[in-house]
């Protein structure tokens, strides 16, 4: 299990279980745990998931990735004690909900 930092110095995990299933369904994702703190500590939007308001979606674009200029969105449930990554996958848009925080 892997422990990462938020923006707001919350501890949020991510699951050998959770980790081998998104590197099984995005095989790019493979070697990218430095993007993934880094999304999750320096984001460039945070949104809040349309189906679930406990869920928060952390964009970052970044210029080269394995699959070329994408952002790296990673879904998170980040609040109480069983803070935790649901998926991260590399993508061309962000998805429309309530900006919880944007960089300025």
């Amino acid at each position: 299990m892997r422990i990462f930092k938020d923006l707001f110095n919350r501890n949020i995990r991510l699951t050998d279980e959770r980790f081998e299933h998104f590197i099984t369904d995005h095989p790019e994702l493979e070697n990218q745990d430095s993007k993934i703190q880094e999304t999750l500590l320096n984001p460039d939007h945070i949104v809040r998931s349309r189906t679930d308001a406990e869920v928060e979606l952390f964009y970052k674009l970044y210029p080269s990735t394995p699959v070329t200029q994408k952002y790296l969105c990673i879904v998170a449930k980040p609040e109480g004690p069983d803070a935790f990554i649901l998926t991260t996958y590399f993508t061309d848009t962000v998805k429309k909900g309530e900006i919880l925080w944007q960089k300025k």
